[in-house]
């Protein structure tokens, strides 16, 4: 007898787990689940969960299990495999379990792990990394939105002293049109002038011209077969 209480001391050790210190990663990575189905032969038990931080539990990662009406006396499991609802866990000592752990389809436990507290620890590292990251790319997005935003000030100011510079540039166009014009008229004007002159001069010529011969050449004066002067 003294030897059964003995075995029954070292079982009941053996799947006692010595209180962790609490801390948020800790607590974050503790969960309830309601065990949906066991399999003995297997020692195979798979449980419903409805906990966001089951995406960081990776195969072979090692749980810690407990009845909340026994606190104290904790089983250990083994993640197989793990889908959005459920988890598939091996328990080595799935005897042990059962009887100590109440073990049985529709049990409410608790479950918490190192494993997963580790790789919690690492995921919020790796999130202070990229909130660091995503600050610095919020600032550099606000840069390019100010110039984004500048760009079309910007434009609007080119447009304006273009439109300035347009305005001036036709104005000047306009006056060179207008002194051509004027050119162009008083060219005009002295042509008109010098026909006119030209006119009274072929006039005045014409007026005083000397003919080289006073006699008037007819047909009866030519040569019949040549009709050229004789």
């Amino acid at each position: 007898m003294f030897l059964s209480l003995i075995m029954m001391i070292g079982t009941t050790l053996a799947i006692a787990v010595e209180p962790t210190l609490v801390g948020p990663t800790t607590i974050e990575a503790t969960f309830p689940v309601r065990v949906s189905r066991l399999n003995a032969v297997a020692q195979l038990m798979r449980v419903r969960v409805d906990f966001k931080n089951a995406k960081f539990l990776n195969r072979a990662d090692r749980l810690d299990f407990w009845n909340e009406s026994y606190p104290n006396q904790r089983c250990v499991a083994i993640v197989e495999a793990r889908s959005n609802e459920y988890l598939l866990l091996r328990v080595p000592e799935y005897v042990s379990c059962v009887k100590n752990v109440h073990l049985t389809t529709g049990s409410f436990l608790k479950f918490w792990g190192q494993d997963l507290e580790n790789n919690l620890k690492t995921a919020h590292e790796l999130v202070e990394v990229l909130l660091k990251k995503r600050m610095a790319m919020l600032a550099k997005k606000r840069r390019h939105e100010r110039d984004l935003e500048a760009h079309v000030e910007r434009v609007e100011i080119i447009n304006k002293r273009y439109e300035v510079l347009r305005q001036k540039l036709e104005a000047e166009w306009q006056r060179e049109l207008a002194a051509q014009e004027e050119d162009r008229s008083n060219s005009l004007v002295a042509f008109k002038a010098a026909e006119t002159r030209l006119n009274e001069v072929e006039s005045k010529l014409e007026s005083y011209r000397i003919h080289d011969s006073n006699f008037t050449v007819d047909r009866w004066s030519l040569d019949p077969d040549l009709y050229i002067h004789k």
